[in-house]
């Protein structure tokens, strides 16, 4: 098979599309012909050596794909091939093949495209986790959602306000506000121009959760935008991870500070989280009122181009990639 591979020893760390060996099939796996994967910032840590994938996982980026069944292991149960599918990886979605236990496999509506529903798994679980299970965001409650155009945050905005939750959103262009607003953020603040933390509080009397990609340069804020017994998420350090913390802050208001990934949880952890999400919002995404949001769908061999989309922070939402 054909897959992305860094050239580790370019200056650029270039990527190029070649053969490689094709992926071995566990007995309680699926071996998927991939069609879509999709561009997460996670890749391009990956692609400079900062975020290694774990044990056991492919050696290719790409935490997410859409594709058909090909065949199945021995222990492999309610699969055929020539399924339509979706998967959260732990890695390998760059690639033609790869082989997924058959307990992560979704299968897909018959009117979406392998490119819609390669942008699902790894924005949605990802919000749905930090918010709901991580932060146990409620009916009611408010959020904050950082980085609000971005995939996470567009999967994350829909998900709050399909939950009864009022949404505010940052980001750092009146498109992107705008974006925000349109999916369901009552209160969209542009990061570049104002306070966030004077917004919402001329806004609202605080925050309950923030899912934060900011990390360090954002603590001190964050802290001071949350209420009594509000809950701060990170899930992503752009901003370093240094910080100084007040601990007052956090003893006064009762404050929890939650650090979360997914990508390195057990597989058994993560088949939970795909039966949770498939439980509570998973219809929403088949009737089309919570969907995926595109900036752009490219072939796989312009994944330069796609890398370079994020890397300048222009998507609102999901880069695609195109396989077949």
């Amino acid at each position: 098979m054909k897959a992305i591979v860094v050239d580790s020893d370019s200056p650029e760390l270039s990527l190029s599309w070649r053969d490689v060996p094709d992926p071995s099939c566990g007995s309680q796996e699926v071996l998927v012909d991939i069609h879509a994967t999709a561009v997460n910032r996670a890749d391009l840590l990956q692609r400079s050596g900062n975020y290694p994938p774990p044990p056991g996982a492919p050696p290719y980026l790409g935490l997410e794909m859409s594709g058909t069944v090909v065949s199945t292991g021995s222990a492999a149960t309610g699969w055929q091939p020539g399924d339509r599918i979706c998967a959260l990886l732990a890695g390998g979605g760059y690639a033609e093949k790869t082989a997924v236990h058959h307990q992560m496999l979704v299968p897909i509506p018959d009117e979406w495209s392998f490119a819609t529903a390669a942008a699902v798994p790894e924005v949605f679980y990802t919000a749905f986790v930090n918010l709901f299970l991580e932060a146990e965001l409620k009916s009611g409650e408010t959020a904050l959602i950082h980085g609000g155009a971005s995939g996470v945050g567009t999967a994350a905005i829909q998900l709050a306000r399909e939950a009864g939750c009022r949404v505010v959103a940052t980001a750092g262009s009146q498109e992107k506000l705008d974006r925000c607003r349109s999916l369901g953020a009552e209160l969209v603040i542009n990061y570049t121009e104002r306070d966030f933390v004077d917004a919402i509080l001329d806004h609202c009397d605080g925050i309950d959760v923030i899912l934060d990609i900011v990390g360090g340069n954002y603590l001190e804020q964050n802290l001071k935008s949350l209420k009594l017994r509000g809950r701060l998420v990170v899930i992503s350090l752009l901003g370093g991870s240094a910080s100084n913390l007040d601990l007052g802050a956090v003893l006064g208001k009762r404050l929890r500070i939650i650090g979360s990934l997914l990508r390195s949880r057990p597989v058994e952890e993560k088949i939970a989280i795909v039966r949770q999400f498939e439980d509570r919002f998973w219809q929403l995404l088949v009737t089309g009122r919570v969907e995926p949001v595109i900036h752009q769908v490219l072939p796989i061999t312009e994944v330069e181009r796609a890398h370079q989309i994020l890397a300048d922070n222009r998507n609102i939402g999901k880069v695609v990639l195109q396989v077949r």
